[in-house]
């Protein structure tokens, strides 16, 4: 089992998070600083012993463990031909764009949201609405009247992140058969990624958008990927589940030539991280609900100025509000007392407003961080 508490040194490794941006202590990029399962190791260490890595394909195996995945964990009867094997989600999002858009025509989308989300457009040379989250009764939903304003007759795509990066929160049924009867209204294809449904930390329920009823999944592209919950971003192993056979073509005609295929060891790391590797996420989940609560816990006690305006009932990113300390560049002040965050303005937040902070860490990397917080704090 990992020792979630062993610290492991990724500098001069060719990691994004912790060599790009010089001395800083990385909290920004959302990859985590713990070893991925040990079953997923072994696995990938046995497939390059056999020693020849020639072009892969999904094994039988592999959608054997996929289907009983999607059947125990969200309780989905997956037919084979429906899984559609990525390289990566993010170049899935750029696709759905080509796949279902013409030039001039609209993309819909809330904000805050993943970056990504904030680009799709350009790729298929479409327009981007954006309608903001608001806080109701202290959670983060939707602004239903406000969708309804922005909606237009060539919008086409609709694209949710759900759990939702960077506010972690977890829609509720009713939620997504509003936003499902929504998109039915307006004949919106939806574009679910739902890349954080296993990080899942409080007692609450993920509702795949795609499986609320049979009208809605017949609109609906779910992406998912064991990138995040296992710690293997690297490997570019990710899968859109689509049932519906015109959008199924369409979206595949749109990746020839585009998308890379998925590599040998992608495909094991995949099949060992769903299959074999239920304990190991257990007990990571047990380190980010116990980091999530010892942010909330120094927030209330040495950061006053900071805040959690929502709950974070998912993922391992957290989303500060920082707006009262007054900062026109937060993110450069904190950087300048040794931490890097990310930019909330990135997420489509108000300049100024917003932090996110990783929590996929050791305890003791989090400690520091806070108290670099806190001096950061006080300097101002």
């Amino acid at each position: 089992m990992t020792n979630f508490d062993n610290p492991i040194g990724r500098r001069e490794t060719g990691s994004l998070k912790w060599d790009r941006r010089g001395d800083l202590d990385p909290f920004w990029v959302a990859d985590m600083d713990f070893t991925s399962p040990p079953e997923v190791i072994d696995t990938i260490r046995k497939r390059v012993d056999h020693g020849v890595f020639g072009y892969a394909v999904p094994h039988p195996s592999l959608v054997e463990t996929l289907q009983g995945y999607l059947l125990d964990r969200i309780g989905y009867t997956c037919p084979e031909e429906e899984i559609i094997h990525l390289g990566g989600l993010v170049p899935a999002l750029s696709l759905a764009a080509r796949a279902f858009g013409k030039p001039g025509e609209k993309v819909l989308t809330c904000t805050p949201i993943y970056p990504p989300f904030l680009g799709i457009h350009n790729d298929a040379s479409m327009e981007l609405l954006s309608v903001d989250h608001v806080e109701i009764n202290g959670q983060w939903t939707f602004d239903w009247q406000a969708l309804e304003d922005k909606v237009t007759s060539n919008t086409k795509i609709f694209l949710l992140s759900n759990p939702q990066n960077p506010m972690g929160r977890v829609f509720k049924e009713e939620e997504i058969i509003q936003l499902a009867t929504f998109c039915e209204k307006h004949d919106l294809i939806l574009l679910s990624d739902e890349i954080h449904c296993d990080l899942i930390l409080d007692d609450v329920r993920h509702i795949p958008a795609g499986l609320i009823n049979e009208e809605i999944a017949q609109r609906t592209i779910t992406l998912m990927a064991p990138s995040k919950t296992y710690n293997i971003p690297g490997l570019g192993t990710s899968f859109a589940i689509i049932p519906d056979g015109m959008l199924r073509r369409k979206f595949v005609r749109a990746t020839s030539g585009i998308v890379a295929e998925v590599n040998s060891l992608g495909y094991a790391a995949c099949e060992a991280a769903y299959g074999k590797s239920e304990a190991w996420r257990q007990g990571l989940l047990d380190v980010l609900r116990g980091n999530r609560d010892r942010l909330l816990e120094f927030i209330a006690s040495d950061l006053p100025d900071i805040s959690m305006d929502s709950p974070m009932q998912a993922t391992y990113l957290a989303w500060l509000n920082v707006s009262a300390l007054g900062l026109k560049d937060p993110i450069t002040h904190f950087e300048k007392h040794g931490v890097g965050l990310t930019d909330g303005a990135f997420f489509g937040a108000k300049p100024g407003d917003y932090i996110r902070i990783n929590l996929g860490c050791t305890r003791a990397t989090l400690e520091e961080a806070l108290i670099r917080m806190k001096k950061a704090v006080e300097a101002i």
